[in-house]
């Protein structure tokens, strides 16, 4: 990839200053600008890892941490007895848009069944 930082490592590195709904060592969260549904999260790793095919074996503990903290965020937006969904997108034809690993996590409606 190119030495310019996409949008993600901004916010990790704290050159965007946006609202962190959640933030550890590991993970960061924070609301879409473009939402697709009434409460639409990232959940992103605080390292580069550009798309799901880059994990491997030491991603292991982020990758848990991604969901763990999906799922308290759910409860927090009231939306975990209901449902949501949790996306990962992974290049172009998954519809990946940036390429920084980022996991949405959308809810607050009911879903479709066709969404790819």
């Amino acid at each position: 990839m190119n030495n310019k930082q996409n949008i993600f490592q901004q916010i990790v590195s704290k050159k965007i200053n946006t609202k962190i709904l959640y933030e550890d060592e590991l993970v960061t969260v924070f609301n879409d600008i473009k939402p697709k549904s009434p409460i639409h999260v990232l959940i992103i790793p605080n390292i580069t890892i550009y798309t799901l095919n880059e994990v491997n074996k030491s991603h292991e503990l982020i990758l848990g941490r991604m969901l763990l903290v999906a799922s308290k965020i759910a409860k927090k937006k009231n939306i975990d007895k209901d449902g949501y969904r949790v996306v990962i997108n992974c290049n172009k034809n998954g519809c990946q848009e940036i390429f920084y690993l980022h996991m949405h996590l959308l809810g607050g409606r009911k879903g479709t069944k066709n969404f790819f």
